[in-house]
């Protein structure tokens, strides 16, 4: 499992350091973090961060990141990778797009929920992969500097970058879903003061939107099995996804654990 990094302000930052491969290495520890925006920090969050982090990916769209730049930290090196292009509701965090997403499905928990697995299944589309496959390929330039990437919550652009990169380093897939899960209880807080926000805003009380909320703000197995499943059908396997969809070959392949992974 990744470990929680405590932080004043950011409540869902992690080091993939210590999940452990299939062949019994382990990520080394303090290479690898996710996390969600920069936007709102201590002094002594910048301090730790530009400790621990001197690469930066961002992986918003230019509007957020006019909307909620990233705090300025000294000695790091920041990267825009944005995920998305075009303003996509549930994956970017644009703040029109949001309360016209919430609107929208507020009251209807099913149909937010599959909202949700469609854009799972679209981040097997052809341009997303492509992003991805340029986030792979700075990995591996980066030699031994440590690297943190995120999106807006850092629950689903940053949650499948490191998905890849675990399925990429050989983490097994139980291990994998479940890490993607802990950022329910990660963001449980942040998620209880946004859902009360919405409700406010949309002059909305009641328990559907509670349970919409959730799917919105949350992370859901069916989601990431959906990822999946999608991979399968256009790939085939993961295996292929990676040589295929994300350009990465045989040698590639072992760069990537000779730099990531440690024996015991």
């Amino acid at each position: 499992m990744s470990r929680l990094v405590q932080f004043d302000q950011l409540h869902n930052t992690r080091d993939l350091g210590g999940m452990v491969a299939t062949d019994g290495r382990r990520i080394i520890q303090g290479m690898l973090y996710r996390s969600g925006h920069l936007n709102r920090l201590s002094v002594s969050d910048t301090d730790k961060l530009a400790r621990i982090a001197p690469v930066i990916v961002d992986f918003r769209t230019d509007a957020e990141r006019r909307e909620q730049p990233d705090q300025k930290i000294s000695g790091t090196e920041s990267i825009h990778i944005p995920i998305v292009d075009d303003l996509t509701a549930g994956i970017s965090r644009e703040q029109g797009a949001l309360m016209e997403m919430f609107r929208k499905f507020i009251l209807k928990p099913k149909e937010a929920k599959q909202y949700m697995c469609d854009m799972y299944r679209a981040f097997v589309s052809d341009d997303v992969v492509r992003k991805y496959a340029g986030f792979t390929d700075l990995l591996l330039g980066l030699q031994d500097r440590a690297v943190l990437w995120h999106c807006t919550a850092g629950k689903d652009r940053a949650g499948i970058a490191s998905v890849i990169v675990e399925e990429i380093l050989g983490i097994s897939r139980n291990e994998i879903i479940s890490d993607y899960l802990k950022t329910n209880e990660y963001l449980e807080q942040d998620t209880g003061m946004l859902t009360a926000l919405v409700k406010k805003q949309c002059g909305i009380d009641d328990p559907k939107a509670d349970e919409s909320l959730r799917y919105l703000f949350g992370t859901e197995k069916e989601y990431i099995e959906t990822y999946y499943q999608a991979i399968d059908e256009k790939y085939g396997s993961m295996n292929a996804f990676i040589r295929d969809g994300l350009c990465i070959t045989t040698e590639g392949l072992k760069q990537m654990k000779e730099q990531y992974l440690v024996s015991e």
